[in-house]
């Protein structure tokens, strides 16, 4: 097993998995651990949440670690908590 395959930073990036969190409306609703974003499918209201830092900030193997096409959706997903 490889650093890539153990880096427990990135493991929400490489397998997310399904959160739950209730809108102001009261309806219950799934993200996902790699989203920043959702809209209610009750009341159209767009819901944002706290994403934990990770080493994906940092670490200069990132891209390499999850590779490229993830490690794109976890900078647009940064960009898109910093313009909320």
């Amino acid at each position: 097993m490889s650093l890539y395959d153990a880096c427990p930073g990135s493991r929400r990036i490489k397998t997310p998995y399904p959160e739950e969190i209730k809108c102001s409306c009261g309806h219950l609703l799934e993200i996902w651990s790699d989203e920043v974003s959702i809209v209610c499918k009750n009341c159209q209201k767009k819901l944002t949440r706290t994403m934990a830092h990770s080493c994906l900030d940092w670490c200069a193997m990132a891209r390499e670690c999850i590779g490229e096409k993830k490690y794109q959706q976890y900078l647009h997903s940064r960009k898109q908590k910093k313009k909320s």
